[in-house]
């Protein structure tokens, strides 16, 4: 099984046509961690909640980590986690780097 690295940081346009299922969950992985819960007008419930800004470091990245697995798990579970490791910047902001596995349909 090959493991695939996402960064919520990759600046990587939508392809609405994806070649295959890995270029897609992949996709898909990456959209959902990077959104925030009420962005979506028809869908208010999919990303991440925005309650953890402000949280203790230590508090919002256990808090982000349930809320990415609980959020892959629902919308996204062609995509197995392995880790998620965090970065952040001079402002402060957490930056999601998951490690999947794709599991794909036969």
């Amino acid at each position: 099984m090959n493991t695939y690295i996402i960064n919520s940081s990759d600046d990587v346009r939508i392809n609405f046509a994806p070649s295959n299922t890995i270029e897609e969950v992949i996709q898909n992985v990456r959209c959902l961690i990077s959104t925030i819960k009420w962005q979506i007008p028809l869908a208010r419930d999919v990303g991440i909640s925005g309650d953890i800004v402000d949280m203790p470091i230590l508090q919002a990245k256990a808090r982000l980590t349930q809320e990415i697995i609980q959020c892959l798990k629902k919308y996204e579970p062609r995509a197995q986690i392995k880790k998620i490791e965090f970065s952040g910047d001079a402002t402060g902001r957490l930056k999601p780097r998951l490690e999947i596995v794709i599991i794909e349909e036969n």
